[in-house]
């Protein structure tokens, strides 16, 4: 064993390298559900820059020093703290802000979004039900994205939810297909040390539906807001 070990030193150093940057500095997430459609497709890889807020001691949530502020309409990839599940949302409200949502308009700090249809689309369930989804721009606060709904406003209970006061080091955490994300609606806030870092650009993207045929077209688009 000690043999093998100095045979193949490098390797391992080199190995051990490249966690600790992915841990600490850099990394990339294969995204496998809907959630965020039609930002994000299943089968995108995002490229994840993990010093954009915390610092941390590789391999652990122990933060070390803050290298940045999170943003409304960051795209964030964070542990569940519900699970530890890894997940990727769109961070929409910060600490202070008073957000609600009343038939699925999103109200932050007493201002409502503003919401322009965009498009209509077919969207498949998992069940394999396929229904049809309304793409919409959301513009609220001097941000703007697009974000998808699959039933008319007020049809879930997930549709609205009381004001709250966003606390010191939490973060309000939304799926842009809003009617199938299990998101902070769910799980509740997302404390400041459980976040992974921001998701940049779509490193690549594989057709899931079509033998995993790149969509060249989604190679390098940007995620910032």
């Amino acid at each position: 064993m000690n043999q093998w070990i100095r045979n193949n030193r490098g390797f391992l150093i080199l190995a051990l390298l490249f966690g600790l940057f992915r841990t600490a500095v850099a990394d990339w997430n294969p995204i496998p559900s809907g959630s965020m459609r039609p930002t994000l497709l299943e089968g995108d890889v995002v490229f994840v820059d993990r010093l954009a807020y915390n610092l941390k001691l590789p391999l652990s949530n122990v933060v070390l020093a803050h290298t940045g502020e999170p943003q409304r309409g960051d795209v964030v990839t964070f542990f569940s703290p519900r699970d530890g599940t890894r997940l990727i949302k769109r961070l929409v409200a910060v600490p202070g802000d008073t957000v609600e949502m009343r038939d699925k308009t999103l109200i932050i700090n007493g201002q409502a979004a503003r919401y322009a249809a965009l498009s209509e689309a077919r969207e498949a369930l998992p069940d394999g039900r396929v229904i049809g989804a309304l793409r919409l721009d959301e513009n609220l606060l001097g941000g703007r994205h697009v974000v998808q709904w699959l039933s008319p406003p007020g049809a879930l209970p997930v549709d609205r939810f009381a004001a709250l006061q966003v606390p010191p080091d939490h973060y309000l955490m939304l799926g842009d297909n809003r009617d199938n994300s299990a998101d902070s609606r769910y799980f509740g806030l997302v404390p400041r040390e459980l976040l992974i870092g921001r998701a940049q650009f779509i490193l690549a993207s594989a057709d899931l539906q079509q033998h995993g045929l790149p969509r060249l077209q989604r190679f390098g688009q940007s995620l910032r807001p």
